[in-house]
């Protein structure tokens, strides 16, 4: 079975800001800086992801948080293609389902932990009999 789950840990790097559609839903956009790991030269990678929600809920805790605060957030990664066939213009961003604001402590000052190697690949038949 596929799976598209995302869970991130890091800062807000600027205010979210809310965007009405069409719809007349509301979009509210804003980007989570991730630590990678410590470059060779001694300063630290970070990765700005950007993130979109169209929960209410998600938008209120988020207008709560100021920049540089810590928070989790868990969601999708989706691909949004925009534009006329002539010149598409592809986007990337974590669609966030829940959020919650942590301790800026319990973020490791230090370089993070690196991620467990991934598990070997099961034989189809085996995923068949899952389902």
């Amino acid at each position: 079975m596929d799976r598209n789950e995302v869970l991130l840990v890091g800062r807000l790097s600027a205010a979210a800001e809310d965007r009405s559609l069409p719809s007349g839903d509301t979009m509210t956009k804003w980007r989570l800086l991730v630590r990678r790991r410590r470059h060779k030269r001694g300063g630290t990678l970070t990765d700005s992801i950007p993130c979109v929600s169209f929960d209410q809920g998600v938008a209120d805790v988020l207008h709560g948080l100021k920049p540089r605060d810590a928070m989790e957030v868990t969601g999708a990664f989706r691909c949004r293609v925009f534009g006329p066939a002539s010149a598409k213009i592809w986007t990337y961003e974590v669609e966030v389902a829940t959020v919650r604001a942590i301790e800026a402590d319990s973020l490791p000052l230090d370089e993070p932990a690196e991620p467990p190697p991934p598990s070997s690949p099961r034989p189809v038949a085996e995923l068949a009999k899952v389902i």
